[in-house]
């Protein structure tokens, strides 16, 4: 079914909001980028996912649930002419979850150890049979506006009696060390271009800067600066390709005071010089 609506795409937004389908037919480079809360799933091919120096690798047997935004590093592994990657992403509305968690049908959260805010699981029949659900759905538009609501409930459902429900529990639970962290990393994206000291993020998590500092590296594998730079290089890089913006005004633009070190960062991270980066990126678009 995804190969249907992908021919000739890389990727293609569908008449369901939040829902991504993708296609590539040979493997490709790594790619970086600010991943919000998803649910991922690979229908052929495979794929690797680098969340600081941790390694996710999943495929047609597995799925992905990132339940907070992160820096990702990922790449196709797994994608030919003949057997080309195809797959999906789903945003996930975590104000949906949150409300769906109140059901008496689900049992209590057991205590557990913070987690990462990304994970891999093995795929069930059951979230299979719902994500392809949502897929027929492409097929009569007319019935997106009916139907929609309660698959996705469906999903989410399933998502939360998965070994991985409890990482979107604790996102979503306003007395967790995770949604605490949340809404620090939230403050980041709105601030990025500024500096900050580790007190100034705890304070805005409401936790103490040691507790902050231990259970930010447990959920997203790096540290807040880390986090910081990464963001900024992203948005820089998205400054320089959309908005055609030089690699000068795109360092200032995101906080840099520096360009030397903007240029040593970029490349460290994306591999290439930002103008030979940019120019890569715009030859493979056409």
């Amino acid at each position: 079914m995804i190969a249907g609506w992908t021919q000739g795409k890389h990727q293609t937004a569908t008449a369901i909001p939040g829902l991504e389908l993708h296609r590539w037919e040979s493997p490709t480079e790594p790619h970086s980028y600010m991943f919000s809360p998803h649910l991922c799933l690979i229908a052929q091919g495979a794929k690797h996912i680098l969340l600081g120096e941790e390694a996710y690798v999943y495929d047609a047997q597995s799925f992905v649930v990132s339940s907070v935004e992160l820096p990702l590093v990922s790449k196709i592994i797994e994608a030919s002419p003949e057997k080309p990657y195809l797959g999906l992403t789903l945003e996930l509305d975590l104000q949906e979850i949150s409300q769906l968690m109140l059901h008496d049908s689900l049992a209590p959260l057991r205590e557990r150890p913070a987690d990462r805010g990304i994970g891999v699981s093995k795929m069930t029949p059951a979230l299979l049979n719902a994500v392809e659900r949502l897929l027929e759905l492409l097929e009569t538009p007319a019935d997106i506006p009916i139907f929609l609501p309660l698959v996705r409930r469906e999903i989410y459902y399933r998502l939360l009696m998965d070994e991985q429900g409890y990482r979107l529990r604790q996102i979503v639970m306003a007395e967790s060390h995770s949604y605490q962290i949340a809404k620090a990393i939230s403050w980041m994206k709105k601030h990025f271009d500024r500096p900050f000291s580790i007190g100034e993020l705890a304070s805005h998590a409401g936790m103490s800067p040691s507790s902050f500092h231990q259970h930010f590296r447990t959920l997203t594998a790096i540290t807040p600066l880390q986090f910081q730079k990464r963001i900024r290089l992203n948005e820089a890089r998205r400054l320089m390709l959309v908005e055609n913006m030089d690699a000068g005004n795109a360092s200032f633009r995101v906080g840099y005071e520096s360009p030397t070190q903007f240029n040593r960062e970029y490349k460290r991270m994306f591999g290439n010089p930002p103008r030979k980066d940019i120019k890569k990126l715009q030859a493979a678009s056409i």
